[in-house]
């Protein structure tokens, strides 16, 4: 798409989001929370799920909690949200390079062969083994997830991180997000953003693809 290719050239790094971008691992989320909620005896489906993209695993928890009229104890939710994330990695567990989304491969080669900076943004604590499973950890110069995070998005610290990580200026950063709530951490940042999905569903964005293989 030309829109995106022209933001590519004009700008110097890319912060990608992981899940549902790079990588589609937002099945296994999907499946783990379903669990999860079924055992709380809380109603939930892919629409709720679509709620909790771009949030950490204690926020999304806390939502689900609050969908079900439900008060947990801090140490209660603790060990909640570490049951999930067990559920969770036992279902990555078969992850390898054939997960990695199509057209992944070709902007990443195309970032590093135009010499552009590439950074990951994402709420995930798993993101680096995910990266690891899929093979294209090596095409990172930096990494912000889950556990280098004080807020989750629609904050914007993980792309200001990601930024500086990168010592880049913000202006000269483009994020490609799939989540509502990372496009609009992405904006609070002042970057560019380019949207995966549904423009029915995604807003505020400088331009919107269906997968990163319309990009090049």
């Amino acid at each position: 798409m030309d829109t995106v290719k022209k933001l590519l050239e004009a700008t110097h790094a890319v912060i990608f989001d992981l899940d549902g971008v790079l990588v589609d691992t937002a099945v296994f989320h999907f499946k783990a929370w379903k669990r999860l909620s079924d055992e709380l005896g809380i109603p939930f489906d892919e629409a709720k799920n679509e709620e909790l993209k771009g949030i950490s695993r204690i926020d999304s928890l806390k939502k689900i909690l609050d969908w079900g009229g439900l008060r947990k104890r801090e140490e209660e939710i603790d060990s909640l949200a570490s049951t999930k994330n067990d559920w969770y990695l036992s279902f990555i567990q078969e992850l390898n390079e054939g997960d990695v989304l199509v057209g992944t491969l070709p902007l990443l080669e195309w970032l590093k062969t135009n010499d552009k900076k590439i950074a990951l943004g994402s709420a995930s604590k798993n993101a680096r083994i995910i990266l690891e499973r899929t093979g294209i950890l090596p095409y990172f110069d930096a990494i912000i997830d889950g556990n280098a995070v004080h807020y989750s998005k629609p904050d914007p610290e993980v792309f200001l991180l990601g930024a500086k990580a990168m010592h880049i200026a913000v202006d000269d950063c483009v994020v490609f997000e799939d989540a509502q709530s990372g496009i609009d951490a992405a904006r609070a940042a002042g970057m560019k953003v380019v949207a995966v999905g549904s423009p029915d569903i995604l807003k505020g964005y400088d331009a919107i693809i269906n997968g990163l293989n319309e990009v090049i």
